[in-house]
């Protein structure tokens, strides 16, 4: 069998048919209705990447109850909110608590696919040896590349892998202002400039968990942003 990829969507005709989807593309799917019975299945196992509805079943922010439950279990599993519901609010709502990508149902299947392969393409980078080309070192940040970790003073940084990419594309070019287009590249998520905040604001936090006054990421307003080496 594929990859396992969960479904969590509490509609069956559109649970079933992103199933059908991923299922000829040689994944292997489990569906759930409710975040009761999905975490009771991913206590036992977790799946290698997760779809999820916001709304589920009577929980009308099951989904973001769910994604927060998965990041405690989990800093890199793949999460990708997959719903009808498109608001700004609703799409910094799920990157702040840890979603990799927040797509609306309408996109296109090819589309979707390519998301999937994107992240699973990331995630298998964690199983490559680190090598010394691998790890970068940029003050006080330590970056492995294909291990995905990063630490901050010799602390780990507990980034999702979405984060992962925005800090090492801002460290490899330290002073270089990283405009948000090339962050979503080399990232590899296609989102909007909120979208794009957000996922630095949480970045930021994290660094600042670690050392409150941390100041590495600077924002070049109306351009993008760029890293400052600190000492």
């Amino acid at each position: 069998m594929g990859r396992r990829i969960a479904i969590v969507e509490d509609e069956p005709a559109i649970r079933e048919n992103y199933a059908a989807v991923l299922r000829r593309q040689g994944y292997e799917v489990n569906t759930y209705p409710n975040r009761q019975e999905a975490m009771q299945a991913f206590h036992a196992r977790l799946p290698e990447l997760v779809l999820l509805d916001i709304g589920l079943e009577d929980e009308v922010e099951g989904g973001f109850d769910l994604c927060r439950e998965l990041r405690a279990l989990s800093d890199y599993l793949p999460i990708i909110f997959l719903t009808a519901r498109d608001s700004d609010f609703d799409t910094v709502s799920g990157l702040r608590l840890g979603a990799d990508d927040y797509l609306t149902k309408d996109i296109s299947l090819p589309h979707l696919l390519a998301r999937i392969a994107a992240l699973f393409r990331r995630i298998d980078a964690l199983r490559t040896p680190p090598s010394e080309d691998s790890v970068m070192g940029r003050g006080p940040l330590l970056i492995d590349s294909h291990r995905l970790t990063a630490t901050w003073r010799g602390v780990a940084v507990n980034l999702t892998l979405t984060e992962f990419w925005i800090v090492h594309a801002l460290a490899r070019f330290p002073g270089h202002v990283k405009h948000r287009e090339q962050l979503m590249q080399e990232a590899n998520v296609m989102v909007d400039d909120s979208t794009i905040t957000s996922h630095i604001k949480r970045i930021r936090k994290k660094f600042a968990s670690i050392e409150p006054k941390f100041a590495a990421i600077e924002t070049v307003y109306g351009m993008g942003y760029r890293w400052k080496n600190e000492e």
